[in-house]
C-alpha cells in the first residue's frame, strides 16, 4: 500500500454502516454544539459498529464513523512509520495493527481540525460509557482552560491527583507516571497540530506517544474516577499474538535510557502542573 493509498477518504459519508446501510444521529443537546465526535471502526468490526452507536445514543452524542486503517493491508515501509525510531524507542518489530491504530487516530485530529470546532472526543470501538458521560462532558468543558488532552480511559491503575471538581461525582485530576490506552479522550485545537506536526511519522504506540505531550508544554488531565470502561467483551484487535513482536532482550537495551527520560521529564512536568492548579485555589 502507498502512502497516498493510506489517506482515508474525507469526502466520503462516514456515517455509513459497512456495506452501504446509513445511519444518522440527531445532533442535538449542549454537548454536540461543543465539540466533534469521532469513532474509529474497522469495516469488518460491524458488530463493534452497532455496540458503540447503542452507547453513543443513550449518551445524546452523535458522531463521525472513521473507517480505520487496517493494518493487514499495509505493505511496508512507508512514509508514515519510522521503523529504525520504533525499534530503538519501543524495542518491537512493526505490529501492522498497531501502525493502522496509530494512523487511524492521526485521521481523526486531521479531521477536526479541518472541521473548525474547538475540541474533539476521539473514541475507539470498545467502550462503556457510565450514565453520567454527559454531565462530566460539560463540566470538563467548562474547565477547558486548564487542559489541552482531557483523558477518559487508562488500562493502568496509577494515582490520579484531583485538583478541580467537575460534578458531584468527578474531579480532574493529574496522573504522574505513565498510564496507557487511548480508548477515550479529548483534545482541544492546540493538541491536534501537536499530534499532525509532532507526531508523525510514528516512533511509538499511540497511547505512548501522546502521553508524552510534556515535551510540547501542552497538559494533559484525567477525569477521576476514570469513567470510560475499556474492559468489554470484544477480543484484542492489535494485542493478539503481541509476543511476536519483541526483538531479543540484547536487543532492547536502547530503550532504558528513553524510558527513564521519559518518565522522569513526565513526572516533573506534570508534578509543576499539579502544585500550580492547587496553589491557585
Amino acid at each position: 500500500m502507498s502512502a497516498s493509498s493510506l489517506r482515508l477518504n474525507r469526502s466520503a459519508n462516514v456515517e455509513n454502516f459497512p456495506g452501504g446501510n446509513s445511519f444518522s444521529m440527531p445532533s442535538s443537546g449542549p454537548i454536540a454544539l461543543r465539540l466533534k465526535t469521532y469513532l474509529i471502526n474497522l469495516d469488518r468490526a460491524e458488530d463493534r459498529l452497532t455496540f458503540m452507536s447503542k452507547g453513543l445514543s443513550r449518551a445524546g452524542l452523535p458522531f463521525e464513523r472513521v473507517s480505520a486503517v487496517d493494518g493487514r493491508n499495509i505493505t511496508f515501509p512507508i512514509p508514515e512509520f519510522d521503523a529504525e525510531a520504533y525499534r530503538r524507542c519501543h524495542g518491537r518489530r512493526v505490529n501492522p495493527s498497531e501502525v493502522g491504530c496509530y494512523l487511524s487516530h492521526i485521521e481523526c485530529v486531521r479531521r477536526f481540525l479541518a472541521s473548525g470546532e474547538p475540541h474533539a472526543l476521539i473514541l475507539e470501538d470498545d467502550l462503556v460509557f457510565p450514565e453520567d458521560f454527559g454531565d462530566l462532558l460539560r463540566g470538563a468543558l467548562n474547565a477547558g482552560a486548564t487542559w489541552d488532552i482531557l483523558r477518559l480511559s487508562t488500562v493502568n491503575t496509577g494515582r490520579k491527583y484531583p485538583f478541580r471538581a467537575i460534578t458531584l461525582k468527578r474531579s480532574l485530576a493529574i496522573a504522574l507516571t505513565r498510564e496507557k490506552g487511548s480508548g477515550a479522550y479529548v483534545i482541544n485545537r492546540r493538541a491536534a497540530r501537536w499530534m499532525v506536526e509532532k507526531l508523525m511519522p510514528m516512533k511509538l504506540p499511540f497511547d505512548l506517544a501522546y502521553d508524552l505531550e510534556h515535551f510540547a508544554g501542552l497538559r494533559a488531565v484525567f477525569v477521576n474516577p476514570v469513567p470510560v470502561d475499556q474492559m468489554t467483551g470484544f477480543p484484542t484487535q492489535i494485542q493478539q499474538g503481541h509476543r511476536q513482536y519483541r526483538l531479543p532482550w540484547w536487543r532492547r537495551f536502547s530503550i532504558y535510557p528513553y524510558r527513564a527520560w521519559f518518565e522522569a521529564t513526565r513526572f516533573l512536568f506534570r508534578a509543576g502542573i499539579l502544585l500550580r492548579f492547587r496553589w491557585m485555589k
